[in-house]
């Protein structure tokens, strides 16, 4: 027998889980297909932490949809009554000319956005958990903070079945055919019908979408959690989320949370992923060196003996922007891939989109220049 829905989304994690609980807000009889358990730690929406933030380096393009998304985050904490996000702030550090520095300070400058820049030495003195190179200028964004990812999931996928939405873990899809007015969705569970279809697949996303060959690249990422051996490490003594921009690569990381390791991961580099569903999770010898040397650098205060780790993957586009739009075939079916490591923040404002291509087919929101067809796929 034969389900019938008006959405069926592909994929619940982040996006997926944003765009059920948008879904189903507006009255749509939704089903959202999971193949492991839900708010999992096999794709990209795990690890504890997010950084969000809205001065944003990687383009200004980006600004509006991360002010709504901040309207949606701030409503998605009061229906659940839950904490999601910590107003932490964010330090940006990085050459005056570098990407970092100039993209965030431009991103400010277009959208009126709340920064304080300083000098490597009033830096140290502000913060002194870090250590700034004389080089470089820093960035303060103290509207800036951190997501609590997993919560955040779990948060989403409670306000859709609130809203009525049936959410289906450990289900995998084999395969899905549209007509241009409605989908049929085939698991190895049943068959499902639809008058239309979301696909949030994560690292799986090509696969997914394997008729458009979409560019897509799945790299491994490496988390680890170091522990504390003196110096303000925490929100309360005042530490904030950090980014560096190094002549090696970019790193990144969080205030503790337990008030005993701190965590932190390089945002460049990666090791590709053939297949994401066999991500090797276990420690590596390649995963520490470079992390240790950032922080022995960087964040002296912690011990370079790691306390715990995590394994994550990135789903990287060639220019590292994402793909939310129609599919170029079939108007019936929407589309976000390719979040390229900075994807999380966006989950809500990304689920009104979904949803609003899904529902009405088309959107307000500015996401005109993350088209599929700057790819060629029209």
């Amino acid at each position: 027998m034969t389900s019938s829905y008006d959405v069926i989304v592909l994929g619940v994690g982040g996006m997926g889980s944003a765009a059920c609980q948008q879904l189903a807000g507006r009255g749509a009889r939704v089903l959202g297909l999971e193949q492991f358990d839900l708010v999992h730690d096999r794709g990209s929406s795990h690890g504890e932490t997010r950084i969000i933030r809205q001065a944003y380096f990687e383009h200004s393009d980006y600004v509006p949809l991360l002010l709504r998304t901040y309207e949606l985050w701030a409503q998605l904490e009061q229906a659940t009554d839950r904490a999601l996000f910590d107003q932490v702030g964010l330090v940006m550090s990085g050459r005056p000319d570098g990407e970092t520095i100039v993209g965030a300070k431009t991103s400010a400058r277009l959208h009126h956005l709340e920064v304080e820049e300083l000098t490597a030495s009033a830096a140290n003195s502000r913060w002194p958990a870090f250590a700034f190179p004389d080089e470089h200028t820093v960035v303060f964004e103290p509207l800036a903070g951190m997501l609590r990812v997993e919560a955040c999931v779990q948060a989403h996928l409670d306000q859709a079945i609130a809203h009525g939405a049936t959410i289906q873990a450990n289900e995998r899809v084999l395969s899905w055919t549209s007509t241009g007015n409605s989908v049929s969705v085939r698991t190895d569970l049943g068959e499902y019908t639809a008058g239309n279809l979301v696909v949030t697949g994560g690292p799986w996303a090509s696969g997914c979408l394997h008729d458009l060959g979409l560019p897509l690249k799945v790299l491994r990422k490496f988390v680890g959690w170091f522990p504390i051996r003196q110096g303000p490490y925490s929100a309360d003594q005042g530490m904030p989320t950090y980014f560096f921009e190094l002549p090696d690569g970019t790193f990144y990381g969080f205030p503790s949370i337990d008030g005993q390791t701190v965590k932190m991961a390089e945002h460049s580099g990666g090791q590709p992923v053939d297949d994401p569903t066999h991500v090797d999770c276990s420690l590596q010898d390649f995963d520490l060196p470079r992390l240790s040397s950032f922080l022995q650098g960087h964040l002296p205060g912690l011990s370079p003996t790691l306390a715990k780790h995590s394994v994550c993957q990135y789903t990287l586009t060639p220019d590292q922007h994402f793909i939310v739009d129609t599919h170029p075939h079939w108007p019936n079916v929407v589309l976000a891939a390719g979040f390229s490591g900075h994807g999380f923040k966006f989950a809500p404002v990304i689920g009104e989109a979904l949803a609003d291509l899904a529902c009405n087919r088309s959107t307000q929101l500015p996401i005109g220049f993350l088209s599929v067809g700057r790819f060629g796929r029209s």
